[in-house]
């Protein structure tokens, strides 16, 4: 039983779950916010201009109705008793999802910039010198950092096999792709396949 709580808390206190836990709290929030973007600016907005060109009075009016109408009595549509397409609801859907994906790309590319122009400084503020951890390296392996062309000679090429290692890497990565693709062909593939066998039968 102590195990099985030492391996919990260690699992729960993991940082990707930490940050899991706080990208779905934060997502929720940002939720309400988009919802509240679209719903009070952007849905009134966009039904005013509907009022101006369709003579509708909401977005929330536009239906497509798939069967005869029903009416209350006081002669309003009943539409609890009636089968339509609610276009309101699925443009209000498309509006939500478009804030949310350009804020999400915002920023994605304002961290990217962040990233890119701290690695700027960093190079910048090292000019050319050995980080902390190169440091350390070059200690183990009995090199002075007194000895410039040494180190330099070190740091090229463990920078030659750094880009080796990960060509391999990405080359590895892209084979087991194509094995994937083939093991498991899509819709796409298995066409492309009838079309070039058609071809050489013709």
């Amino acid at each position: 039983m102590k195990k099985f709580f030492e391996e919990f808390k260690k699992f729960i206190t993991r940082g990707n779950i930490v940050d899991m836990a706080v990208g779905v709290i934060v997502g929720g929030a940002f939720t309400a916010i988009v919802n509240g973007l679209s719903n009070f600016i952007l849905k009134p907005i966009i039904n005013y201009l509907l009022a101006l060109m369709l003579g509708k009075n909401a977005l929330s009016e536009v239906y497509t109705f798939l069967g005869d109408k029903a009416y209350l009595e006081d002669g309003t549509l009943d539409l609890a008793n009636c089968f339509y397409i609610d276009w309101g609801a699925f443009i209000n859907a498309v509006i939500n999802f478009l804030i949310i994906a350009f804020v999400l790309f915002t920023i994605v590319k304002v961290i990217n910039h962040v990233k890119e122009s701290q690695d700027k400084l960093e190079n910048v503020l090292s000019k050319g010198k050995p980080t902390k951890e190169q440091r350390k390296e070059l200690k183990a392996n009995g090199i002075k950092l007194s000895d410039k062309d040494a180190v330099k000679a070190y740091l090229d090429a463990k920078a030659e096999e750094e880009a080796k290692a990960k060509a391999e890497e990405e080359a590895k990565a892209a084979e087991q792709a194509r094995l994937d693709r083939l093991a498991n062909p899509t819709t796409e593939d298995l066409l492309k396949e009838i079309l070039a066998t058609m071809k050489k039968e013709a």
